[in-house]
């Protein structure tokens, strides 16, 4: 695993003026202007060799507000799992109040072989009936390239289509399905915003995934490519606040369309999860304030 260290946030901190280490008469000031917007783990890489009463104790220990439970991970929470498995995990989010808000699938429907798309479909059903079961809001899907030889447009229509049978039935189960931007090519805002169009689905929202795609070359900003999507923005995935992407002013923008879901951390591994994630909590409320 990367180990993701102390030093490295301290230095992300120093980088944004100390702000990490404000006093704590500005720390409480802050906390009375929290954005309506909520922190919380996908656990991609942070997370991914924990069960779920674990996973549960570090949100609770370092203030995060939600879980994404990303497929394959260690902490099991599959469209295998049987009836008693499924009620043990409503159970424990029962008993604490952080929220389970998303299954992180791979499903993908950007296939040539339609044999592989309607198999994603029926896996994202899968997935649909295991978040109504458990209790998650919303089940995570993606498309994931343009495939070469076919004309961008068809791929395009292909993935929304599919997206459209899966938001029918998960609007059924009353569970959201939210895309990530995902993809070489197909993560470009404009093509994602093509595919929410061609979908036009109200069980369907994006998944703002942070990527460098979404940057301005010229100015450094993200509005544009952000105006172009925002509709259809209701989660989102965040990395490494301090270098790399203008998280101040995506904040800024969230707040302008009155964003009231999660920003999910996806980063690195570490040995040291609850010390990780008590600094990066402490630079996202500096910056989301």
């Amino acid at each position: 695993m990367i180990e993701t260290t102390r030093r490295r946030f301290l230095g992300g901190a120093a980088a944004l003026g100390g702000a990490a280490l404000l006093p704590l008469e500005a720390s409480a000031a802050q906390a009375a202007q929290r954005p309506a917007f909520h922190l919380g783990l996908v656990t991609y890489m942070i997370g991914a060799r924990m069960d779920l009463p674990a996973l549960i104790r570090l949100c609770e220990q370092t203030g995060l507000e939600g879980l994404e439970l990303r497929s394959t991970h260690k902490h099991g929470v599959e469209p295998t799992l049987d009836a008693a498995g499924r009620a043990r995990v409503r159970q424990l989010f029962a008993r604490t109040r952080v929220r389970l808000v998303g299954l992180g699938s791979a499903c993908e429907f950007h296939s040539p072989e339609r044999a592989v798309v309607e198999k994603n479909i029926a896996l994202t059903k899968a997935f649909v009936d295991l978040a109504a079961d458990v209790g998650a809001w919303g089940v995570k899907v993606r498309p994931n390239g343009l495939p070469s030889g076919v004309p961008e447009e068809k791929t395009l229509t292909q993935i929304a289509d599919a997206l459209k049978r899966c938001g029918d039935y998960a609007e059924r189960k009353k569970v959201v399905l939210f895309v990530e931007c995902h993809g070489r090519g197909t993560s470009e805002p404009r093509r994602m915003a093509r595919i929410m169009e061609l979908c036009a689905h109200p069980q369907v929202c994006l998944c703002w995934n942070c990527n460098s795609v979404d940057i301005d070359r010229k100015s450094g900003s993200i509005r544009k490519n952000f105006e172009l999507c925002q509709k259809w923005i209701r989660h989102a995935h965040i990395h490494d606040l301090y270098a790399g992407y203008p998280y101040r002013e995506f904040f800024s923008l969230l707040k302008s369309i009155s964003f009231g879901g999660y920003t999910m951390i996806e980063a690195p591994a570490t040995n040291d999860p609850v010390r990780v994630l008590r600094y990066y909590r402490a630079l996202w409320e500096t910056m989301a304030v």
